[in-house]
């Protein structure tokens, strides 16, 4: 018998439903016993002639799982919230941070701290790298380790790999900007290159490097040749590397001979490998510094390296995403006249936000100035006297995604806004008034 079948429905007609009066109820209850077709109840008899088909367990499935089906709410948190800039951030978490008291575990504490720092020390001597896991930032930890031990013994280099604009070739640049190591010649610049002519120098040397790596399970370092090159330094035994890694699946992003794979005292080894020795440093910190550069308005916030800096600036096209610094440093790059612009077409949207009734909305375009009426007022105030010179100073600020531009919903044209929420738009143009 199959496993999922349609149930046999019995279909028929009204008049032969009809009962017969003259049937006892002693009959109606011996043919419910001996044919449960004929002597259905009142109840299944009103539903069967409400719902011809009746869909079985298997029918349901499909029919709500069907592609196409919207699985999700529009109404997104990320939507419904304002993203937070990275100052109003450290703020809200700086004001927070004051009442609630810091939990900090006994092993970082005094002398525990010193032994924990000691041992460190001697399997980095012995020839292991090493890799930081546990609940809790360990950014702070790491950093100290570097500067109160790393430090005394030879060159430290700190990568942040939880950046968004953070990649391999920068962490080998600042390596290349070591005093000893740029006076040699360097003739190329590419990636690969560049590895191999540090691990001939450290292997050559009796210099030590050790590097700390903040998130080496990040983005910029699980493509293979990232790893590769990684694994060719961290080979060298002149090379240390202390990382921290934070995603569950991170030990899958090494093979079990990159794992385990020791270094060697040969100059010119050429093998590959990390050979890691597992260390719990638990903190219990929060991830703030960490956090810094990401959508805290979004569950899908976390940076994915060179896509999350495009889908940043399309935020900024969209929405509020422009921040106080970045229209400040904009600002002070541009023309007086292009500033008097910016103020013009600030002023005007401050305006029409008051005006309205939905001041916190999120859709600022609706208080956007058309580009005619812009032109006018321009003339009128002697920053631009033509479409030519207008469109000039509107080319630096559209760059940089300060002034975004679209085809206005009503009467045609084009509509021009700040994107940037009402208390942030004020506070730049108080400073831009003072230096006006």
């Amino acid at each position: 018998m199959a496993p999922f079948q349609h149930e046999d429905l019995d279909v028929s007609s009204g008049e032969d439903e009809v009962e017969d009066p003259e049937v006892s109820e002693d009959s109606e209850s011996e043919d419910e016993t001996t044919s449960p077709q004929k002597g259905k109840g009142k109840g299944n008899q009103n539903a069967e002639e409400s719902k011809i088909i009746v869909q079985t367990a298997f029918d349901a499935y499909f029919t709500y799982n069907k592609a196409g089906r919207v699985q999700t709410s529009s109404n997104v948190y990320s939507q419904l919230v304002l993203p937070l800039s990275a100052e109003e951030y450290a703020d809200a978490i700086g004001s927070v941070s004051k009442q609630i008291p810091t939990i900090q575990p006994s092993l970082f504490q005094g002398k525990n701290k010193e032994t924990v720092f000691s041992r460190l020390i001697c399997e980095l001597n012995e020839g292991f790298n090493l890799l930081c896991y546990g609940i809790g930032s360990k950014r702070s930890i790491l950093n100290e380790f570097a500067t109160t031990m790393c430090s005394k013994r030879g060159h430290v280099i700190i990568a942040n790999g939880f950046q968004p604009e953070f990649n391999l070739k920068d962490l080998l640049n600042s390596i290349e900007n070591i005093p000893s190591i740029q006076d040699l010649d360097l003739p190329s610049t590419a990636i690969d290159k560049q590895a191999r002519r540090i691990h001939d120098f450290f292997a050559k040397q009796n210099h030590h490097l050790y590097l700390i790596i903040h998130n080496i399970d990040a983005s910029p370092f699980r493509a293979a040749k990232s790893k590769s090159i990684l694994a060719l330094l961290a080979h060298n035994p002149r090379i240390h590397i202390i990382a921290s890694i934070d995603h569950l699946n991170a030990p899958l992003l090494w093979s079990t001979s990159e794992i385990f794979s020791r270094k060697s005292d040969q100059k010119t080894a050429d093998s590959r490998g990390f050979q890691w020795l597992w260390h719990d440093l638990t903190t219990l910190s929060s991830y703030d510094f960490e956090l810094a550069f990401a959508d805290r308005s979004s569950l899908s916030g976390a940076h994915t390296g060179g896509p999350r800096r495009k889908a940043d600036t399309i935020a900024a096209q969209n929405a509020t995403a422009m921040s106080e610094t970045a229209a400040s440093h904009i600002l002070a790059s541009v023309t007086q006249k292009a500033q008097k612009l910016f103020a013009l077409l600030g002023n005007y949207q401050l305006q029409a936000i008051e005006d309205s009734d939905d001041s916190a909305s999120k859709d600022l375009q609706q208080f956007g100035m058309a580009y005619d009426v812009l032109f006018n007022n321009c003339r009128d105030n002697f920053i631009a006297t033509s479409d030519t010179a207008l469109r000039s100073l509107l080319g630096e600020f559209r760059d940089h995604n300060l002034i975004v531009s679209a085809q206005a919903t009503t009467g045609g044209g084009e509509n021009l806004w700040i994107p940037m929420r009402k208390e942030r738009l004020v506070n730049v143009l108080q400073s831009l008034n003072q230096s006006l």
